[in-house]
């Protein structure tokens, strides 16, 4: 008797659309892993597409969530990097395994899981197993679902873009999950953080997990009080998540050739800046579109060795999916996961 297995889909673009369906356990077919899904990790990504697809043309019915930790059940055949019983993280682009973007300059591309690829909020998945990579040892399948995309997004940016040093000063915005990896991440390396953040039961929590200083950004000038923290050298790094206008304020902040990750949009997809810190600083503005394979894996081997734990808010059902979106619209501190 065929297996039946549960999944979260919709039908028709919009959250309230979202609903329980069965389906058959896939088999796993040549060079693909059949994977029974433990944990998903929700992004604010993950709303945007339900509500809008984000430009994409999304296949109905469709699965949301790109970030998952799970056990490999059964391996389909030329199958070589894994084996039932491995534990396993998703790869958020499964097409971009190590250098450059696929993708062109009138076509840049980005086939994610939760997308232009199929999603995870199902309790099976049978994908190639180049869409996965081996899960920390160190962290439960909760915490091992953050990495695919906040988790690596930090990273990427932060040391395979950034390569910081000990006593560089970085700027981390807000609390979410990629913000609470980068803190950790930045003092890692010996860096000093600065977390800015609208709340200031938030901005203690991000000092008691070892942020130097905290700036209430309500209260004050972020950008203005990061100058007098450090001496008027700026912020070597910014992790800027808001995008909009405030990449104005990122640029009055950062150092002379220092960096800024643009990763957020949340006060616009449009950002504006004068020109005149860009002429006189010559900083780095980096787009950052998550991260590749080789990136994931890398980042892997530092939570083993350096004893990193992810910041998790809450852990909902598999039942409680609906409820778990609407906590990110609370602004959660750190990661929202759905276990199974």
């Amino acid at each position: 008797m065929a297996r039946l297995m549960k999944e979260w889909t919709i039908d028709a673009l919009g959250a309230e659309n979202l609903k329980i369906t069965e389906r058959r356990v896939p088999e796993p077919g040549p060079g693909e892993v059949l994977v029974r899904t433990t944990a998903v990790s929700l992004n604010f990504r993950d709303k945007l597409v339900l509500e809008n697809g984000m430009g994409m043309p999304l296949s109905f019915p469709f699965v949301p969530g790109s970030d998952m930790a799970g056990v490999v059940e059964a391996v389909g055949r030329g199958v070589t990097r894994f084996q039932p019983g491995d534990r396993v993280i998703s790869v958020f682009d499964p097409t971009w395994i190590d250098g450059q973007k696929p993708g062109t300059a009138r076509h840049p591309t980005s086939f994610a899981l939760g997308g232009l690829n199929p999603g995870v909020a199902s309790q099976y998945v049978a994908f190639p197993e180049d869409w996965f990579v081996a899960a920390p040892e160190s962290l439960d399948d909760g915490e091992a679902s953050t990495l695919p995309c906040a988790g690596v997004t930090a990273w990427f940016a932060l040391v395979e873009k950034g390569h910081p040093k000990a006593g560089d000063r970085v700027v981390v915005q807000g609390t979410g999950g990629v913000s609470l990896f980068g803190l950790q991440i930045a003092k890692a390396h010996g860096a000093e953080v600065i977390v800015t953040s609208a709340s200031q039961e938030k901005l203690e929590r991000a000092l008691a997990l070892g942020a130097d200083h905290g700036i209430n950004r309500v209260r004050e000038d972020w950008a203005e009080r990061v100058l007098e923290i450090t001496g008027d050298h700026g912020a070597d790094h910014i992790l800027e998540m808001a995008g909009g206008a405030n990449l104005g304020k990122s640029l009055q902040a950062v150092a002379v050739q220092g960096r800024i990750s643009v990763i957020g949009v949340f006060e616009g997809a449009e950002i504006s800046a004068p020109v005149t810190p860009v002429l006189l600083k010559s900083p780095v503005i980096q787009g950052i579109g998550v991260a590749h394979r080789r990136a994931l894996q890398d980042f892997v081997v530092a939570i083993d060795r350096t004893a990193i734990k992810p910041v998790i808010d809450a852990r909902y059902s598999f039942e409680q999916f609906r409820e778990a979106l609407a906590h990110l619209d609370r602004g959660p501190f750190g990661k929202v996961v759905v276990e199974f």
